[in-house]
């Protein structure tokens, strides 16, 4: 089955691009994959604190993804899986894309700040062109009508 793998932020755009790989995944049979990164300590040597730091990051990445998955099944009838990788945000998602052969789209939400897109989208923007697969940026403001019109 072909997932849609999207990336589980902390930005405004993260959920537009949910509501697109659910929706598509939907329409198409597929599945959704749903990727969080937790970021390296910057702490290592206070291993205890970084050990209690990243429990509690994947316990809020979990509530944050449960609330996303509630939706995703009960909307669209599409029961995600949540994968959570530590390390840099672009290398990871770059290593789940390669290391998961089901994953056929990667989905990034754009950001729609005068700064650009966001860092996601420009630094993979960068590496599009050698991904085993296509990319989709969905816009951050995009309206939801618009997304189920599309999809």
């Amino acid at each position: 089955m072909r997932k849609f793998l999207v990336v589980l932020d902390e930005s405004r755009e993260c959920l537009n691009a949910m509501r697109f790989a659910a929706m598509r995944a939907a329409k198409t049979g597929g599945g959704v994959q749903v990727l969080s990164v937790i970021p390296p300590e910057e702490f290592q040597h206070w291993m205890g604190v970084a050990d209690l730091m990243r429990a509690e990051a994947r316990e809020r990445i979990e509530v944050h993804f449960e609330v996303f998955a509630k939706w995703m099944r009960d909307k669209q009838g599409v029961n995600p899986e949540l994968v959570i990788r530590e390390g840099d945000p672009v290398t990871e998602i770059l290593a789940q894309v390669r290391e998961d052969p089901d994953v056929g789209v990667l989905v990034l939400g754009a950001g729609t700040e005068k700064s650009g897109p966001g860092p996601l989208v420009s630094q993979l923007s960068r590496a599009s062109g050698s991904l085993p697969v296509p990319m989709t940026l969905v816009p951050g403001d995009m309206s939801k009508e618009r997304l189920e019109s599309i999809t």
